[in-house]
């Protein structure tokens, strides 16, 4: 019962333990946001001066002041936690201190307008600078953690009570407390239920900011442990996937899909299994990172989205993630150029990994298949499958790119192509031009 009135008043919880990088991007929004709260007070602090030095003095104030010197400390004082904030230092014990210190200087100067004006302590009951108290309760609500929000409410109860008891228990003694409201606006008595109207309405605000504070830290981890796991996805799919993947108005569903013409390159490293026999798993490894990261740059180079990767193996799209209005032609250069660069350096230990590619152009479906606990993000379709087989192709006719007819049709003032053959897809009845830029 009680967890479930917690859960409907706070939200859900986080389960479990925060990873370690998750905590730390917490923590470092956290010390983001006591540089603003140390901001935020160094221009109250200028407001506050500044109608302060503009403000005549009345008459029959008395020559005692306690203002520029409450300004002076509480400026001091910001600065010193503003100057730890920058410097990635602010522990616990000093954001204590800083309430209390906030909290304190306060009504230290709301105690002194008894003497500045030379009147009853229950004067200063009446002055309208209480109301500083809630710009301080709700300033500690920068910073997601409510605890430092009650700390704030506490103390300026505690604070306030004293003053309350230093006008009851003062000299006026019991003649200064009325129950007379009319007297209490009028003359320089105290009455007791505004004063716990006031305190009251101190905790319900400390109350209300920090069940939406708790409220709000609930759903910054959560999103914390969201825009982490997208970051990580973005390391095991193209950033453009992930994108697509995350802002998605819904959760993806297996089947879920939209055709397009696109363009897709299949490349394949030659002779691949007589290379990786000779190396260690760890050797291999350290090749292929070397090999995708110098292809990675070329197909970033001319706009394409790597959808999947298998062994040596490389599918790349365009126009199928991101928009393309030249996707063929994009797909034919970053082709070529990979044939070029791969056939003209090594890898590794002097490894050279020339890589085959077929290209081809046509409507394809770009989504999710698999199960609805595993998905793989994809495209597929009869086009998706020739460009495969020209891929394979190569191996045949020795070359090193092949492109389909549709491919050579979009790219006819890119470059001249040069007819290879022909090739019939299962479910097709007509064959598909295959042909070879030149």
């Amino acid at each position: 019962m009680w967890r479930r009135l917690c859960n409907f008043l706070f939200g859900q919880p986080v389960p479990g333990v925060l990873p370690a990088r998750v905590q730390e991007t917490i923590e470092a929004q956290q010390l983001h946001s006591e540089r603003l709260i140390g901001w935020v007070q160094l221009v109250l602090v200028f407001v506050f001066g500044t109608l302060y030095a503009v403000a005549p003095p009345p008459a029959e104030m008395a020559e005692f002041r306690l203002e520029p010197w409450a300004l002076g400390i509480y400026f001091t004082f910001t600065l010193i936690r503003l100057v730890c904030a920058y410097n990635d230092y602010v522990p616990n014990w000093l954001l204590i201190i800083s309430v209390i210190m906030d909290i304190g200087v306060l009504m230290a100067l709301i105690w002194s307008f008894h003497i500045k004006y030379a009147q009853p302590p229950s004067f200063y009951l009446k002055a309208p600078t209480l109301m500083y108290v809630f710009i301080f309760i709700a300033i500690r609500a920068l910073r997601f953690e409510p605890k430092y929000i009650v700390y704030t409410g506490a103390a300026a109860i505690v604070g306030w009570l004293a003053l309350v008891l230093y006008v009851v228990l003062g000299e006026a003694g019991e003649t200064m407390v009325t129950r007379n409201y009319i007297t209490y606006l009028t003359q320089n008595s105290i009455l007791i239920g505004a004063e716990i109207d006031k305190m009251i309405s101190i905790v319900v605000v400390t109350m209300v900011l920090s069940g939406a504070v708790v409220r709000a830290q609930r759903v910054f981890r959560r999103s914390a442990i969201d825009q982490s796991a997208a970051e990580d996805l973005t390391r095991f799919v193209s950033r453009e996937v992930a994108d697509h993947i995350t802002s998605a108005d819904r959760a993806i569903q297996p089947g879920d899909g939209e055709s397009r013409v696109a363009s897709v390159v299949f490349t394949d490293i030659e002779a691949f299994s007589t290379v990786s026999e000779k190396l260690t798993p760890k050797q291999l490894a350290e090749i292929l990172n070397e090999y995708f990261t110098a292809m990675g740059e070329i197909i970033d180079e001319f706009g394409g989205v790597i959808v999947h990767y298998q062994g040596d193996l490389m599918l790349i799209t365009f126009n199928a993630v991101t928009p393309d209005d030249t996707h063929a032609a994009n797909a034919v250069r970053t082709a070529m150029k990979i044939a070029e660069v791969a056939g003209s350096r090594t890898f590794g230990n002097g490894h050279m990994l020339k890589t085959r590619c077929g290209v081809n152009t046509g409507e394809i479906t770009v989504g999710a298949i698999g199960a609805s606990g595993r998905l793989a993000f994809t495209v597929h379709g009869d086009e998706v499958n020739i460009g495969a087989r020209l891929e394979q192709l190569n191996k045949e006719h020795g070359t090193y790119v092949l492109v389909g007819e549709n491919t050579a049709d979009a790219c006819a003032d890119l470059c001249e192509f040069a007819p290879v053959t022909e090739v019939t897809v299962r479910g097709r009845s007509q064959p598909t031009r295959v042909l070879q830029p030149l």
